[in-house]
C-alpha cells in the first residue's frame, strides 16, 4: 500500500511537471529562457504604432501590446521582463513573425482567413475599412473615378491586393504603385505623384490631420471592404495565445480598452498634439462587448 502510494505521488508530480514545461513550450520558452519579448512596432501608423519626435515608439496597438506583455510576465512569473521593439514593415511583419524574430505585433494588422493560413490573432481590437485618400481638387468620389489614374498602397497590405484585383475587374486601367510604408504613401499624393492613396479609413484620416494642410485631403464615403485589426502573434502555438487572448479579452471586460481607445483617438496626442476626433464604431463596440478573433469580414458587417 506505501508502494502503491509513492507511486502515485510521483505520477501526480510527473503530470504536474509535465503540465508546467507543456505551458512553457514554444514562444513562452523562448521568452522566459531569453528573458525578451520582442515586439514588431510601425514607423508610421498613427495612431497605433509609430515614431514620436523622441524617437519613441507608442501608439493604440503599443499600448494593448504592453498589457498583453504584462500578463505573459505574470505568468512566467518573472521579477522583470525586457522588451525589445523591432521595426517591420506591412511586407516583412509576417516573414518576422514566421521566423521567430518577433513574439507580438502591434501594428494595424488586418486580420483576414487568408493570413490565418500563416499567422494566429488576438481579438479583434479595431475595425475599420479600406477606402481611398485624394486631394479635393482631385474630385475622387468612388473609385471608378480613378480609372486611367495613378493609384498608389501600401507595399505587403491587403489593401493593394485588393485595388490590384478590382482594377483587373473593373477594366480600370490604373497604374497602381506599391509605397514602401503608409507615410511614402501619402507623401506620393501630397506631391501629386498619385492621385488617391488606398488604405484603411483611419489610418488614412490620421495622415491628413497630421499634414500641413489637412483641409485639402478628403475620404471617400465608399467602403471597399471591411478590416479588423488585431495583435499578430505565431500560429500552432496555443498556450502562448491563450494568455494573449485571455489578456485582451480582461481588457474589454474590464473596460479598460476604452480608456486606451480615448487616450488615442479622442485625445491630443503626440507628436503635434492633434485630436483625431474618431469616436468608437458601433462595430468595435459589438466586438468589445463579445471578443472575437475571427479573420471573416461578415462577423463584423453592420447588422
Amino acid at each position: 500500500m506505501k508502494l502503491k502510494k509513492t507511486m502515485t505521488a510521483v505520477l501526480v508530480a510527473a503530470c504536474l511537471t509535465g503540465g508546467v514545461h507543456a505551458q512553457e513550450s514554444g514562444t513562452l520558452k523562448k521568452i522566459k529562457d531569453t528573458g525578451v519579448i520582442t515586439l514588431g512596432v510601425r514607423d508610421s501608423s498613427i495612431p497605433f504604432s509609430y515614431l514620436d519626435d523622441k524617437q519613441s515608439y507608442q501608439g493604440y496597438s503599443v499600448d494593448l501590446c504592453m498589457k498583453v506583455v504584462n500578463a505573459v510576465q505574470k505568468h512566467l512569473g518573472l521579477t522583470s521582463l525586457n522588451v525589445r521593439m523591432n521595426p517591420v514593415t506591412s511586407a516583412t511583419r509576417i516573414p518576422l513573425m514566421a521566423n521567430g524574430t518577433i513574439d507580438l505585433e502591434c501594428g494595424s494588422t488586418t486580420n483576414n482567413l487568408e493570413r490565418q493560413k500563416q499567422v494566429a490573432f488576438a481579438p479583434t481590437t479595431f475595425v475599420t475599412a479600406n477606402r481611398l485618400l485624394a486631394k479635393k481638387s482631385a474630385g475622387i468620389k468612388t473609385l471608378n473615378d480613378m480609372k486611367g489614374k495613378t493609384l498608389v498602397s501600401t507595399s505587403g497590405t491587403s489593401n493593394i491586393k485588393q485595388v490590384t484585383a478590382l482594377n483587373s475587374e473593373r477594366n480600370l486601367g490604373m497604374n497602381i504603385q506599391a509605397a514602401k510604408d503608409h507615410a511614402e504613401a501619402f507623401l506620393m499624393v501630397e506631391t501629386g505623384r498619385a492621385v488617391a492613396f488606398a488604405m484603411d479609413d483611419v489610418l488614412l484620416s490620421s495622415l491628413a490631420s497630421s499634414s500641413k494642410s489637412p483641409a485639402d485631403y478628403t475620404i471617400t464615403d465608399e467602403a471597399l471592404s471591411i478590416e479588423p485589426y488585431a495583435i499578430m502573434l505565431r500560429r500552432d502555438d496555443p498556450e502562448f495565445k491563450k494568455i494573449v487572448d485571455d489578456a485582451v479579452v480582461a481588457l474589454s471586460k474590464s473596460g479598460e480598452i476604452n480608456r486606451i481607445y480615448h487616450k488615442w483617438f479622442q485625445s491630443p496626442i503626440p507628436p503635434k498634439g492633434v485630436n483625431l476626433n474618431i469616436p468608437m464604431s458601433e462595430a468595435l463596440k459589438a466586438v468589445i462587448a463579445k471578443p472575437t478573433d475571427s479573420g471573416d469580414p461578415a462577423t463584423y458587417a453592420a447588422k
